[in-house]
This record gives C-alpha cells, sequence and structure tokens, in this order.
C-alpha cells in the first residue's frame, strides 16, 4: 500500500516553496489529540486522493475553509465536500450493517475510505465480495473500539462500577503522547511531532489490523467454512468438528453457525497440535466472548492425565483434561474423536 513516508505537520497553510501549493491539506484542530483524529488523518492519506497530504493544525475557520479535508472540527459532516466531524449538535450517524455506535471522526473516514483501503491490500477492485466482508470485520474489531471511546460510550450496560482500570488500549496510549504539562517544551511545533508520533502509532496498528484480516483472518474463514460444510464426516451427530488445518476459528465458529444456520451447534473441536505432534479435543464456548462452554469436557475425567485418564475414560492414548473442562489431549486423530463422542454422551 503506497503511503509517503514524510508526514508534514504544521499549523499554516502557507507553502514554503511554489511546488507546494498543488499538494493537498488535511486539516484537525490543534492542542491536545485524540485516538480518532490521529487514525482519521493517517486513514485519509492512504486514499488516492488525499496521497501525501499536508496535515494542518488549526482552529481558525478561515484556514480551515480553504482545505481540501478537515477531520474532528469545524462541525460540519458533508463527504461532498470532505468535511468529517462528529461534534455538532444533531450528530448521529452510525457505520450500518448492524453496527449502531455513533461515529468519530475516524470511523467516518473508514466508513468512507475503508473499502479503497482494504482492496489496494488486496489487490482488487472494490466490489469484490472480500472487500466487504473484511471491511465489516476490521470494523467490529478494530474501529468500532475508537468511535464508542472518543464518543464517551461505556462498553456495558451497566451503572456498576469497573472491576479494574484498562489503560492499555490504543486510545490511552495515543493519549499519553499528548505533551506532559510538565514539559518545558510546550510550543505548537513540539505539540505538532507529538501529534505526528501519534499518528504513526495509530496508523500501524490499523495496518496490522488490516493486514491480519487480509493474510490470516480471511483465509482460516474459508478453512472454516469447509470443516463445518463437512461435519456430519466426522461424526453423524454433527457437533464434532475436525479443523483440517489449525487456524485461529473461534470466532468465524460462531459467525458461520449463523450464517449457516447450523444445527445442532458445534460441541467440540479437533485439531492436530503440530508443536506437540498431538490431537487436541476442545469445546467450544457459549460465545466469543465467554469462559462457559457448550459442553465441557467431563467432570469425572478433569485433572487427569495419560494413564490414569485413559483409564477413567476408557480410552487408550489420553493425554490430558484440564482442570476447568475446556480443552484435553491424545496421541492419536481417533482417540482424540473418540474423547468428544463420548463426552457428547455423558
Amino acid at each position: 500500500m503506497a503511503l509517503s513516508t514524510v508526514v508534514r505537520v504544521y499549523s499554516t497553510t502557507t507553502p514554503t516553496l511554489p511546488s507546494e501549493v498543488s499538494v493537498k491539506k488535511v486539516g484537525t484542530h490543534n492542542g491536545s489529540f485524540h485516538c480518532d483524529e490521529a487514525l482519521g488523518c493517517f486513514m485519509i492519506r492512504l486514499s488516492d486522493k488525499f496521497s501525501g497530504a499536508d496535515i494542518v493544525r488549526t482552529r481558525d475557520p478561515k484556514i480551515l475553509a480553504e482545505l481540501d479535508a478537515v477531520l474532528d472540527v469545524g462541525g460540519v459532516y458533508d463527504p461532498h465536500h470532505d468535511r468529517y466531524d462528529h461534534h455538532q449538535k444533531g450528530f448521529e450517524e452510525v457505520f450500518g450493517h448492524g453496527f449502531y455506535t455513533k461515529l468519530s471522526s475516524a470511523g467516518l473516514v473508514y466508513k468512507h475510505f475503508g473499502k479503497e483501503i482494504i482492496a489496494k491490500e488486496l489487490n482488487v477492485d472494490q466490489d469484490h465480495p472480500d472487500v466487504l466482508r473484511l471491511f465489516l470485520a476490521i470494523y467490529k474489531s478494530f474501529m468500532e473500539a475508537i468511535d464508542a471511546v472518543d464518543n464517551g460510550i461505556n462498553q456495558y450496560d451497566t451503572d456498576k462500577p469497573p472491576r479494574y482500570v484498562n489503560n492499555t488500549h490504543l486510545s490511552s496510549r495515543i493519549g499519553r503522547l499528548n505533551l506532559d504539562w510538565i514539559e518545558p517544551d510546550q510550543s505548537q511545533e513540539k505539540e505538532n511531532e507529538a501529534f505526528q508520533l501519534a499518528m504513526a502509532l495509530a496508523g500501524k496498528e490499523f495496518l496490522q489490523s488490516v493486514r491480519f484480516h487480509v493474510r490470516s483472518w480471511l483465509p482460516a474463514r474459508s478453512i472454516v467454512m469447509q470443516c463445518l460444510e463437512e461435519r456430519f464426516k466426522t461424526d453423524p451427530s454433527g457437533e464434532i468438528m475436525e479443523l483440517k488445518k489449525f487456524c485461529p476459528w473461534k470466532l468465524h465458529l460462531f459467525e458461520l453457525e449463523q450464517e449457516m444456520n447450523i444445527q445442532p451447534l458445534i460441541k467440540y473441536v479437533i485439531y492436530q497440535d503440530e508443536r506437540g505432534k498431538q490431537w487436541r479435543v476442545q469445546a467450544v464456548a457459549v460465545a466469543p466472548d465467554r469462559f462457559e462452554n457448550r459442553k465441557g469436557l467431563p467432570e469425572q475425567w478433569r485433572g487427569l492425565r495419560d494413564e490414569q485418564l485413559s483409564e477413567a475414560a476408557e480410552i487408550p492414548g489420553c493425554v490430558f483434561v484440564h482442570m476447568s473442562g475446556f480443552i484435553g489431549g491424545n496421541h492419536s486423530y481417533d482417540g482424540a474423536l473418540s474423547m468428544a463422542r463420548t463426552a457428547l454422551t455423558l
């Protein structure tokens, strides 16, 4: 994905060289910055329209009016004129496609330029079906949290205080790049340098997410889909899935079960652990973010190992079953399949 490695960030629109008059200029506010405008400025420069654009940080409406695009300031959302603010009264824009979180400036940029960015990474046209699939997946797994944090939307519907503080997420780390009050140099130039660092950090993690979805998530989805289609070949119950090639499968499984209207739901997944050259049988959780299982491995097996476990299960080659019952192991494929089949009956 082509991107200018040099980002000019400044607070005036007066060009220093005549050749720079033609350079596109993207505006955002000066002062304290947040993750949404740092990420938005990075993403918009990935587009053909704003590739290599300068970033102008100001709140001066006269300067903003002259710019080619404006993010997170100006009180206007008008994609036809590349205005992407979300602070104005009455703004309720959401991503759509079943998502209802109010957008930040980053979400607005992603909504209008995300497909182009993803299509470039895939090297396909924007109307390719994989582009939409990744467009939605990346919003769900990466972008929506940026929008929610910036708009002050709680992750859970509860009035109870959180059990612990989490200051490790991207929005927090971007916030810490702002100039500390003890910094002796509080100049605009120093602030703009900090904003460049914020753009680089937010952009790096965004591209990591995009490339993970392109190179790992999408191929894994195809593998899980095929394994689901062949589940009755693994066991007549249809409740055991063999993962033919190990890959990240959990989130795909939940989504594909819904899309493919899978009934009954998968209870166990068996796969080979290439590192240990053993086979695993893993219970499927009730939801992607839950620890409870649809059907854990039997209580009487939990915490046992090797011969003791093989005797209790009456299955040769057993290696272990975790104390929580979420995973177990066997030396052979037939042994792991027998463990899953037996567990269904107990």
